[in-house]
């Protein structure tokens, strides 16, 4: 999907249910002392951090949805602007990995559902046009950038499936 293509919101929550499916399917089997075991991604995160990041990004997601409708400059837009997208996923991870693991998870499984919530109740209307009237993209395709990955739009998670894979692979499941 290329990245200014605008998906319907019906394809966008496709995606993100599909991704977010996939990747519980993948953990359920593994011992939940691996949930803290690093070794994703190079090595450096643990499926507790990888999921507290994907919960950073959808939250931030919300926190844009939110300002927008404010009138306001999305949060996420100022961060990454002021400090960087290494600080920001920094800052982010720290943020949302607070906990235990089953808290982790509880709190990402409640930021996911918000948000598909949140898509699943917007007019198609609001979805197809500018967040703000200062804006040019589509809200909908505005909030895929926020949750986008090198495969377009909402493609996040989806990025992060093969590291994923890889790491149960390794741990023998």
């Amino acid at each position: 999907m290329a990245a200014d293509h605008l998906p319907t919101k019906a394809e966008a929550l496709k995606i993100l249910r599909d991704a977010d499916t996939t990747f519980h399917r993948l953990l359920e089997g593994l011992p939940a002392r691996t949930f803290t075991t690093s070794g994703i991604g190079g090595g450096e995160w643990s499926p507790k951090e990888l999921l507290a990041h994907m919960a950073y990004w959808e939250v931030s997601a919300l926190e844009a949805i939110d300002a927008w409708e404010r009138g306001d400059t999305a949060p996420i837009d100022v961060a990454l602007r002021e400090d960087g997208l290494t600080a920001v996923n920094r800052d982010g991870l720290a943020r949302m990995s607070k906990g235990s693991s089953a808290q982790v998870r509880e709190r990402a499984a409640e930021v996911h559902d918000r948000l598909l919530n949140r898509m699943r109740s917007m007019p198609t209307r609001r979805w197809n046009t500018p967040p703000t009237p200062r804006g040019s993209r589509p809200l909908g395709l505005r909030i895929g950038s926020i949750l986008g990955g090198p495969g377009g739009p909402f493609m996040h998670a989806n990025a992060h499936l093969p590291d994923i894979e890889a790491f149960v692979h390794q741990l023998g499941h």
